[in-house]
């Protein structure tokens, strides 16, 4: 039986895509609430099944990451049992696809293609990003070279441009001298 992709309506928020250790990773906790499982259901299912996330597909923040996420995104809400016991793990895109398939749910097949499309759509916006970038140096460095022409252009015309200087001409008619 097919799963059919998530209508708008059950569509989740935005996804916190962040970048630990010069790699695009999501808190295990942002998957679990996409995936519809509890942050605690979704590690002990990580951790049966360990072997499916080598170092490259997740691995658990330091004590300075988790303060400095912590404190750009002030992921822990107020309230009773929202205090985390442990620090966070983090998947890559690769780790978030595999948790879908450790956890085996309709609910986490479905939002697995959600999580790999809003991947692929960090992906394509960072390539489209260098690609301005690599163009606008491109076109700074025409510039320099058309702004040097063009100024040697002028030094050149600088001279034609200048009315020649008056020089004296010989009276016509009588003068009394």
């Amino acid at each position: 039986m097919k799963s059919k992709p998530p209508s708008k309506a059950s569509t989740p928020a935005p996804i916190p895509i962040l970048t630990i250790r010069e790699q695009k990773v999501m808190l295990d906790s942002d998957l679990a609430a996409i995936y519809g499982v509890t942050t605690g259901r979704f590690n002990e299912a990580v951790k049966r099944n360990a072997t499916r996330f080598p170092k490259d597909f997740s691995f658990v923040l330091t004590s300075a990451e988790y303060t400095t996420v912590r404190s750009q995104f002030a992921i822990l809400k107020r309230g009773r049992g929202q205090h985390r016991k442990y620090l966070p793990r983090v998947f890559t895109e690769h780790g978030a696809l595999m948790a879908a398939s450790v956890l085996n749910s309709e609910r986490a097949v479905a939002m697995s293609v959600y999580v790999i499309r809003a991947f692929v759509e960090m992906r394509e916006t960072l390539t489209a990003d260098d690609a301005i970038l690599k163009r606008l140096a491109e076109i700074d460095r025409n510039l320099i070279v058309h702004g040097s022409a063009l100024q040697d252009i002028y030094r050149q015309l600088l001279p034609l441009l200048t009315p020649p200087a008056d020089t004296p001409r010989r009276q016509i008619g009588f003068s009394p001298a």
